[in-house]
């Protein structure tokens, strides 16, 4: 049951309708959009839901499908039926147009019937269509939808003798038009031109007698008179005798073939409504990706429970002004099926609660919806709103008399299986007569098991809502010191009006606000305190919970990084020293057989002086040969970019090699950014890089770890001197100091920065403290160097 009639109206459901006619190609595919209603049966809506899922997964895809030629068949079929009839040549081609789509359809689906198994389903349409109709069709009709000259054989001889005729016939014109030029009865700029279907030749008035045949028409003048000449008056009459032969063949042909398509009328017909589904079925999909909607998991348990759901109209009009739309999170089930939502006018209560009726319309119309997928909602069999001003002066009734019409409605009508809205709850009378019968209409409502959503500024409202069962608060959030709405939905707390805040800004005098309040009452003025405390809180809260949240993914990308460096590490470690061991035994055999080889020989050659130095110089050659070379990484050239800087380039300061992003230009300075560390730095210090050499210095940086850990241990110094170096150059610098410190195990350390202006010591210990290797620092003592040393212990 839907309430009230022009429900569609007021939720704004008709300009889906008119969306949806704008992506169809066809008069089929509107009529089917003009016949879209609300269900609550399952099978149908789930069916419905899946075909369109389906069709958007082939937009997606980018498969061909046909896209023109769904024309309406059923004008062509009528015409059709009766006995006797024909359709003309272009009544044929456009049914040998849509015959060729439905084949081209057919042929998709079996294709594809694994992936699209719910639209393949519908091929059950086109069992009983003969596609050998197209083929006779085919025959007959050509593609700019004339009749072929061999349609039969007859047809074929007569437009032969038509282009003989014309070609004789233009050759007497022309020969009789030439000598009339010559005798001067035709201007110098005539030529043969066509009257009542017929070639004639334009003669000046007063030369019309001196030419036979017959005239046809003037000029507008009357100084020019378009003859047929004499000679070509029988070829002309055979001409059209001729033509009317070819018409009475080509009617003959196109009932024959009127009499083939007679008996497929019923078959034809059902090939239009597939047509009309397809296109259809198409603009909804077209519509799902436009808004990037889909299809939310449908469950028969009661409830509704949408994650990032948006309006799409009105995400459509922000947009197009190149705003963006706050999503809503909704969950209504179990215990809590009738969301009671209040806060601030403008705060977007009405919005949400048209955004709700509005998609579980389109919902069980069998439309996608734009929320997440993996969000649920259930089917509901009454469908209720009350929103707006329903004022009747025919029946005499007030805009509060027509609210507690629908009110009166619900309370009959509403169950366990009934959704409903409605704005504004209680307003249009006395604020406490009318908060105290939408108080009492609320707990009906409640009692009956309705789910849905009210909007209400009444205070008693929001406090049934959180005494009882099955009611549940909502809240839209505010921004109290700005005085603007955030649009968001918070539910499981009232929201407050703002409204003494809101005068407070504006500049209301304190002496009117203290009346207003003792007015209020000091009770109701302390809830409405506290719940805008509670906004306050919850707003600076929120920004604390992204901060944190912010830097735990960071510790987490950062804590992988260490293990993956170190687990690299342990590997490389072990590879390299069984390749040592191997290449040590290997060189151990070749000395020990080297040096046998030498005592042999030496005591062959009884240990003569000449013998034994040769013998030695070998030897000494031979340890030369085994004595481990020092090699020469070479580093391969950077490759600099001609051209200005530009900011958003990637660029290297030319002192240190530092790689840094571009984010402002000012005279001959550039505002840079290395890491975390923003600096000013002169143009002349900077070189453009390409990406290409941004990922080989990353890649370089990253491969960096594979280092000796005994040479390191020997070359690495506990103090780091930082004095004289610049902002942009020391956090690489204490980056690498901290981590190597602590990949060898060294506890203590010590950063030299100085004192001077405190620049470089506040720029290092703020970097320190992210750093999750260190667990302490301090200063040093007063007479080692004092607040100019940093004493670095690590974990």
């Amino acid at each position: 049951m839907l309430y009230p009639s022009n429900l569609e109206q007021k939720i704004n459901f008709f300009k889906i309708k008119e969306i949806l006619k704008s992506e169809c190609t066809s008069p089929l595919g509107m009529d089917y959009v003009d016949k879209v209603s609300f269900s609550s049966d399952y099978n149908l809506v789930t069916r419905l839901l899946d075909q369109t899922e389906e069709f958007r997964q082939i937009l997606v895809s980018g498969e061909a499908f046909p896209s023109s030629n769904f024309a309406n068949l059923y004008p062509y079929l009528e015409k059709a039926k009766l006995e006797n009839s024909f359709l003309d040549a272009a009544d044929f081609h456009e049914m040998k147009l849509s015959l060729q789509t439905l084949r081209s359809c057919i042929s998709f689906f079996q294709k594809n019937e694994a992936l699209y198994p719910v639209l393949a389903q519908l091929l059950g349409l086109l069992i009983e269509l003969d596609l050998g109709l197209l083929k006779a069709i085919d025959a007959i009709i050509d593609e700019k939808g004339h009749v072929k000259s061999n349609a039969s054989r007859e047809l074929q001889l007569i437009r032969g003798q038509i282009l003989y005729e014309e070609g004789r016939l233009r050759k007497v014109m022309d020969r009789i038009f030439k000598e009339a030029r010559a005798k001067g009865l035709t201007a110098e700029d005539a030529q043969i031109t066509v009257r009542s279907g017929r070639l004639v030749i334009p003669v000046a008035a007063e030369n019309k007698r001196k030419l036979r045949g017959f005239i046809h028409d003037e000029s507008a003048t009357g100084q020019t008179v378009f003859m047929e000449p004499e000679e070509a008056l029988d070829i002309n009459n055979e001409i059209r005798d001729l033509e009317y032969m070819e018409r009475r063949e080509i009617v003959k042909i196109l009932t024959q073939l009127t009499d083939r398509v007679r008996p497929a009328i019923p078959a034809l017909r059902k090939a239009t409504n597939f047509l009309g589904l397809m296109d259809f079925i198409r603009a909804k999909a077209k519509f799902a990706q436009k808004t990037d909607s889909c299809k939310p998991e449908i469950v028969k348990e009661r409830q509704l429970i949408w994650k990032q759901a948006r309006h799409p109209l009105l995400e459509m009009a922000l947009k197009s002004q190149g705003k963006k739309i706050v999503p809503l999170n909704v969950n209504l089930s179990g215990h809590e099926r009738l969301l009671v939502i209040s806060g601030p006018n403008a705060g977007g209560k009405s919005v949400t609660l048209k955004t709700v009726a509005l998609l579980q319309y389109m919902l069980q119309c069998g439309l996608l919806i734009p929320v997440e997928p993996n969000s649920k909602s259930s089917l509901f069999d009454n469908f209720f709103i009350d929103i707006g001003d329903e004022q009747n002066l025919e029946n005499d009734l007030s805009t509060y008399s027509s609210h507690l019409m629908s009110m009166k409605h619900f309370s009959q009508f509403a169950n366990r299986k009934t959704i409903l809205f409605i704005d504004e709850f209680g307003t249009g009378t006395e604020p406490q007569f009318g908060g105290a019968i939408a108080e009492s209409i609320l707990l009906a409502l409640n009692k009956l098991g309705a789910y849905g959503v009210l909007t209400t500024h009444y205070g008693n409202l929001k406090q049934v809502a959180s005494k009882n069962q099955g009611l549940v608060n909502g809240a839209m959030r505010y921004d109290v010191d700005k005085l603007e709405p955030l649009y968001q939905l918070e539910i499981g707390k009232p929201g407050s009006s703002f409204a003494l805040e809101i005068a407070s800004k504006i500049g209301i005098s304190k002496e009117i606000l203290n009346y207003a309040k003792s007015q209020i009452g000091e009770e109701r003025v302390r809830y409405d305190r506290l719940l805008t405390q509670l906004e306050n809180e919850k707003n600076q809260y929120s920004g604390l919970l992204s901060e944190v949240k912010a830097k735990d993914k960071l510790l987490k990308t950062r804590l992988q990084e260490y293990n993956e460096l170190k687990e690299t590490l342990e590997l490389t470690k072990k590879k390299y020293l069984q390749e040592a061991k191997e290449e040590a035994k290997t060189l151990l055999d070749q000395t020990n057989k080297k040096i046998e080889a030498t005592i042999r020989q030496i005591k062959e050659g009884k240990a003569e002086k000449e013998s034994t130095k040769q013998i030695r110089q070998e030897l000494e050659e031979f340890k030369e040969k085994v004595k481990p070379e020092k090699i020469k990484i070479k580093t391969p050239a950077v490759v600099v970019l001609e051209g200005e800087i530009k900011v958003g380039d990637w660029v290297r300061l030319k002192d240190n090699g530092a790689i840094a992003e571009v984010l402002q230009l000012k005279a001959k300075e550039a505002e840079i950014s290395i890491g975390e560390l923003k600096s000013n730095v002169k143009l002349s210090r900077l070189e453009r890089i390409s990406q290409g050499e941004v990922k080989k210095e990353k890649k370089s940086i990253a491969n960096r770890g594979n280092f000796n850990t005994n040479e390191k241990m020997m070359d690495f110094s506990m103090n780091l001197d930082l004095r004289g170096k610049r902002g942009e150059e020391i956090l690489a610098l204490i980056q690498t100091f901290i981590d190597e410190g602590y990949m060898l195990g060294i506890k203590d350390l010590r950063i030299v920065h100085g004192k001077g202006n405190g620049i470089l010591r506040d720029l290092t210990r703020n970097f320190l403290k992210d750093m999750s290797q260190v667990r302490h620092m301090e200063d040093e003592h007063a007479d080692r160097g004092g607040a100019g040393v940093t004493l670095v212990t690590l974990k």
